[in-house]
């Protein structure tokens, strides 16, 4: 007869596993994918290596879960600041505004997810975020030109443009941003970036980049950026 789970059992797996994948987020923001071995996370969620290979199969696997659990409560930022804005034009901007404000308030992070070098499969879902943005851009652009507000140009097109443009934009200043240490005090740029991974940033406001050399005027220029490029007018055109 199979061995079946008993719900006691099940329970304390489900919550070892929410550990292990609470753990390697920190760890990701810390080090990045570099420094998120099987061994370091399963010493960070304080479980036996050999444990940790209950719930995931190996590293490609828990990085697969790792950045999906990341990416999702980016996206929920973003959709929860768009929800609160009226136009085509402010939800475009408010994409934009979350997006590249929350990534550099926690630099090491967005690094990570955005391009330093990891599994393939992990690049796999690197495509599947990007699409994600570009959906939700695309879709505020088509119906700001159909509405008028825009002049005619193909959404998803114009959309995948921008998705890669703030991304290149925002490479630099995150690869610039200093390391993070794993026992950094209170108060340190490393707990700022740390809090930023528990929590979405409140959807009436943008979250606050936190402040590194060249980065204090990124996240307006590049919003300033995508309303010139998608043919409409800046607030700076007045």
């Amino acid at each position: 007869m199979a061995y079946r789970r008993t719900p006691a059992v099940q329970a304390r797996l489900d919550a070892q596993r929410e550990a292990v994948l609470q753990a390697a987020v920190l760890l990701l923001a810390e080090r990045g994918y570099g420094g998120c071995t099987m061994a370091a996370v399963a010493d960070r969620a304080g479980i036996a290596t050999g444990s940790l290979y209950q719930h995931f199969a190996n590293k490609a696997e828990l990085s697969v879960h790792l950045f999906r659990r990341v990416v999702t409560r980016e996206m929920t930022a973003v959709h929860a600041a768009v929800a609160l804005r009226e136009t085509p034009r402010q939800r475009i901007a408010a994409v934009v505004e979350t997006f590249a404000a929350r990534a550099l308030r926690a630099p090491r992070l967005a690094y990570a997810l955005l391009v330093e070098p990891a599994d393939a499969v992990v690049d796999g879902e690197r495509l599947v975020f990007r699409r994600a943005f570009r959906d939700v851009i695309a879709t505020e652009i088509a119906a700001a030109v159909a509405s008028g507000e825009l002049p005619e140009q193909d959404p998803v097109l114009t959309a995948a443009a921008l998705v890669g443009a703030v991304g290149e934009a925002l490479a630099g200043p995150l690869a610039a941003a200093p390391p993070t240490g794993s026992a950094a005090p209170t108060g340190s740029a490393a707990s700022t970036e740390t809090a930023a991974l528990t929590e979405t940033a409140a959807p009436t406001e943008t979250a606050a980049p936190t402040k590194t050399a060249g980065t204090t005027d990124v996240v307006p220029a590049l919003v300033s950026f995508t309303l010139r490029a998608l043919g409409g007018r800046d607030d700076s055109d007045a």
